[in-house]
């Protein structure tokens, strides 16, 4: 039996996955190193693979699920940047579709780029450890002041 506080984790596991699909179907076509990237990120927040396939064949319209917290948000972007890297053309719409997903974040447009050309220079991932200063980093210069 699946207590409420493991159902809720669940569900941000596979919005998290809804997010990034979201992304690869911004462009109208799902490549396959897309679906490879996002299928390694399932294993990775714990999900089986028929759980990400199936949300990955669904013809549901993901909307953009919002984390509660900064070290949320900042993981899905992390794993954004891995898709928009995955097939290696970085296109327009995909770049919009971060800045939009930024901007409901409460972070400045500006933080693609800064991901994009500095944090994942050429497409390499920042180790784990770096990833820490560099969500920090980004909360200082890109987190939208109330």
């Amino acid at each position: 039996m699946i207590g409420f506080f493991e159902n809720q984790y669940l569900s941000y596991k596979k919005d998290h996955i809804k997010n990034l699909m979201a992304l690869a179907k911004a462009d109208g076509h799902v490549h396959e190193k897309e679906k490879n990237v996002i299928l390694k990120i399932g294993k990775r927040y714990g999900l089986k693979d028929w759980q990400v396939k199936a949300i990955m064949e669904s013809d549901e319209k993901f909307k953009i699920n919002v984390p509660n917290n900064h070290y949320d948000k900042m993981n899905v972007l992390y794993d954004l940047m891995l898709i928009v890297f995955a097939d290696g053309v970085i296109e327009k719409k995909e770049i919009e579709f971060c800045e939009n997903v930024a901007t409901q974040f409460n972070f400045k447009k500006s933080i693609v780029k800064w991901l994009l050309e500095e944090v994942f220079e050429k497409g390499k991932e920042p180790a784990y450890g770096e990833w820490d200063d560099m969500r920090r980093e980004a909360e200082e210069l890109f987190a939208v002041k109330k």
